[in-house]
């Protein structure tokens, strides 16, 4: 990878807005041109799984990958015991170790296949650490010694998010308020064992990353660098990552691929090309294209589609992106489904399992009324008679269904917008 490739990000990282606060910046730059720089991002693992506000780093980690950079993901095996006070309003639950554990398994999959460690796509391997294990053994006194007289308490108190919590009511312990010293030594840990020069983060990470710079800078009269990007936000001023149900997980079995996908082809016109060049690995040209097609007609949501399957093709892979397109097409569009599909829409659509002995002779009004479709067996059978009702996508009347066996699944509809599985048993 030549200089000016590597070199050449920074001015992508600007154009894209993802680039906020940094160490000097013309440093950063000949830095990177003398060679390839190992950089690190930390990754919290409070929760069994990451969300897409932690999806936002690790596809900046991705692209300093691909232009010749050597990634290190930080599992904070240890800072997670204990809690970072930025964003929080009050102390959080410390996790026991084997919750830990069980959570930093559950993420390190979802990692993996945004970030090459074995260096078989970019040439260059990741490496994945957890700051237990040079954090275990620090007993406090050397803790004290080696990063406590580097620091001032005016510098930690005057952090933005030390100060927030101190004015509020529930405070901040010790715990959470030696954090930043926690972090500060990681950078310094991972610059004198592992040559790593540049952490990054989003922009409230900012008074830590600095930490961690003027540590080094003490301990070692080394430059080190950092830089962030600004927190992902939505137009309409609500949390970005959330959804109707709550945050929008990586992991399928918490956010189905058919719900991320949705998530993003409801995002607003505001915001989708802001996301399209931050949250892809689009060329900014490519980009360009889609928002040139989208704009006469924002009603198509173009856009939208390109960001929904970019993402979730990052996510889940491009099999998991088709199929909830396919679901898609299906509940909204009035297509016909296959096996596939309705198997997908296990979990999607509201779904009711039905006993083949209880049906009758009227079975359209039996199911529609099992289903909750209709409100009363008068309701149902005016719907069949208005020739309302679908199975499968076809219309149908009393006797028109096919024979039911154990097992199967079928799509019941009744008018334009009213779906509902049904399972046989």
């Amino acid at each position: 990878m030549s200089a000016s490739s590597r070199t050449a990000l920074l001015d992508d990282l600007a154009a894209r807005g993802l680039l906020q606060d940094s160490t000097d910046l013309d440093a950063l730059r000949e830095r990177m041109a003398e060679g390839p720089v190992v950089l690190y991002h930390g990754i919290d693992p409070s929760a069994s799984s990451l969300h897409i506000g932690n999806y936002v780093g690790i596809l900046v980690l991705r692209r300093f990958q691909d232009a010749g950079h050597k990634p290190i993901v930080l599992i904070g095996g240890a800072t997670g015991m204990i809690g970072d006070p930025g964003g929080r309003s009050e102390e959080r639950n410390l996790l026991d170790e084997q919750s830990l554990q069980s959570n930093i398994d559950g993420i390190r999959a979802q990692i993996e296949r945004l970030v090459d460690f074995d260096g078989s796509t970019t040439g260059v391997g990741a490496e994945l650490v957890s700051n237990y294990d040079w954090t275990k053994d620090v007993g406090v006194l050397d803790f004290l010694r080696d990063v406590g007289k580097h620091v001032t308490v005016n510098q930690m108190v005057a952090r933005d998010s030390v100060k927030s919590r101190m004015q509020s009511e529930h405070g901040i312990s010790y715990t959470e308020f030696s954090y930043m010293l926690l972090q500060a030594f990681d950078f310094w840990w991972l610059h004198t064992n592992m040559d790593c020069d540049l952490q990054i983060g989003g922009s409230d990470q900012w008074g830590n990353l600095a930490q961690g710079v003027d540590l080094i800078r003490r301990r070692t009269t080394n430059t080190a660098h950092a830089l962030t990007w600004p927190l992902i936000t939505r137009s309409d001023g609500q949390k970005f990552g959330k959804s109707v149900s709550g945050a929008v997980w990586l992991d399928p079995d918490m956010t189905s691929p058919y719900e991320f996908h949705q998530y993003w082809m409801s995002v607003d016109d505001a915001d989708v090309e802001r996301y399209l060049k931050q949250l892809t690995l689009m060329p900014l040209d490519d980009i360009a294209s889609v928002m040139a097609e989208h704009t006469p007609e924002p009603h198509r949501r173009i856009a939208q589609a390109r960001l929904a399957d970019e993402v979730t093709t990052l996510i889940h892979g491009s099999e998991a992106t088709t199929n909830a397109k396919r679901a898609a097409a299906v509940l909204f569009g009035g297509e016909a489904p296959s096996p596939e599909d309705l198997q997908t829409l296990r979990g999607i659509a509201p779904e009711t399992e039905v006993a083949i002995p209880d049906l009758g002779a009227e079975v359209l009004v039996d199911l529609l009324t099992a289903t909750g479709l209709a409100s009363s067996r008068r309701d149902a059978r005016q719907a069949v008679s208005d020739g309302a009702v679908r199975w499968n996508g076809e219309k149908v009347e009393n006797g028109g269904l096919p024979p039911f066996e154990t097992g199967m699944i079928g799509l019941l509809q009744k008018g334009r917008k009213n779906r509902h599985l049904v399972v046989f048993s």
